[in-house]
């Protein structure tokens, strides 16, 4: 998806040549970044699983994204005028790269490597979150649960190349993802199943249509 662009080379360029780059590890269930008072921050994850979290003032949970090796993330792609109740939550030990927006522009040494990779290069990264964003505002426009999975089957099958895949959430996770009930997206799993159109073992999903 980063057709030449080699993700991992960048961020350890990152990690080894600036001086303003910061690496924290963060254990599972930990929050990685609180998008109230980690305003201007960029982070990168190195290694690990994250999820971009949301309560409302019910305390319901959305689970906005869900982030893997390489993806980018922070408060400058959810402005807080938006929503001030994001949070960033290991679902794993993670590694996390952390700079800030402002580090862009100032170097912090005449010839930072840094500077040079992150010019021509996050732009890209950048690109790709627009990419995943975008997913998502099209699974949350479907109007019904079937299209909202079927949807998000699809574009499964398309990633992976393959009509047979492993959803990467748990299903409660799931259906934080889609903004749906959970128990009526598990009625909609078993339709779905008994039409023929998919086949199902845990999390493992083969696409009969």
């Amino acid at each position: 998806m980063y057709d030449d662009f080699n993700v991992s080379e960048f961020t350890q360029q990152l990690q080894n040549n600036c001086l303003k780059i910061q690496v924290k590890k963060i254990k599972k269930n930990e929050i990685i970044t609180n998008y109230i008072n980690d305003k201007n921050q960029i982070c990168i994850l190195k290694k690990g699983i994250a999820d971009l979290i949301r309560y409302d003032k019910n305390g319901n949970k959305t689970i906005l994204e869900t982030f893997k090796q390489n993806d980018i993330f922070g408060e400058i792609f959810f402005p807080i005028r938006i929503n001030n109740e994001l949070f960033t939550i290991a679902k794993e030990n993670c590694e996390i790269l952390y700079f800030t927006y402002d580090d862009i522009s100032v170097k912090c040494t005449q010839n930072c490597k840094f500077h040079e990779s992150l010019n021509n290069n996050l732009l890209k990264l950048f690109l790709y979150k627009i990419r995943k964003q975008n997913l998502r505002v099209e699974l949350l426009t479907k109007r019904t649960i079937r299209e909202k999975l079927e949807s998000y089957f699809s574009f499964l099958e398309t990633n992976n190349a393959k009509k047979s895949f492993t959803i990467p959430f748990s299903y409660t996770d799931l259906a934080d993802y889609l903004s749906i009930d959970r128990s009526a997206m598990m009625r909609e799993l078993k339709s779905l199943q008994q039409e023929g159109l998919i086949s199902r073992d845990g999390n493992n999903i083969t696409l009969k249509y």
